[in-house]
């Protein structure tokens, strides 16, 4: 597989647009009132759950072994991490005199930040890949221009 150089840029492209439309959604967000705040909160968890659901397609149904395995542990990720949303980080931030209200908002604060930890740490790891790639792809490309004479591709 030969990596087209356009392809990250492509990626980078729909990362930063997206990441565009979640800033500005946000911001205009917080100035909303509670009903506004629910309706919002119930369409992104409806989109997540679609994006599970996808993820699970991949899973099971796809051809190449490496997409599922990179998908499954995606959903494996978004699962484990739900359940600690839901169950134990309230638990674990209870505090006395605090309700549970309280301590689920806390959690939701402290996953929110860790959230964006990830999606920090997430696009270096992409990065590194992105260049992991371009690296074998040349490596690759030196090695047919040096067992085709010598040559290298930008020399012929």
């Amino acid at each position: 597989m030969k990596v087209n150089e356009g392809m990250f840029a492509v990626k980078l492209q729909e990362l930063e647009q997206q990441y565009g439309r979640m800033r500005s959604r946000l911001r205009l967000l917080q100035r909303e009132d509670h009903s506004k705040i629910r309706k919002e909160l119930q369409m992104a968890a409806d989109e997540c759950r679609q994006n599970e659901l996808l993820l699970q397609k991949n899973v099971e149904g796809s051809r190449s072994p490496a997409v599922s395995a990179l998908a499954g542990a995606q959903l494996a990720y978004c699962r484990r991490v739900g359940k600690l949303l839901k169950r134990k980080l309230p638990r674990c931030l209870s505090c006395e005199g605090s309700t549970p209200h309280e301590d689920e908002a806390e959690a939701a604060s402290l996953y929110a930040e860790y959230a964006i930890d990830f999606a920090v740490q997430s696009a270096r790891y992409a990065l590194l890949a992105a260049l992991r790639a371009i690296d074998l792809q040349m490596d690759a490309e030196e090695q047919k221009g040096e067992a085709c004479g010598g040559l290298s591709p930008k020399s012929r």
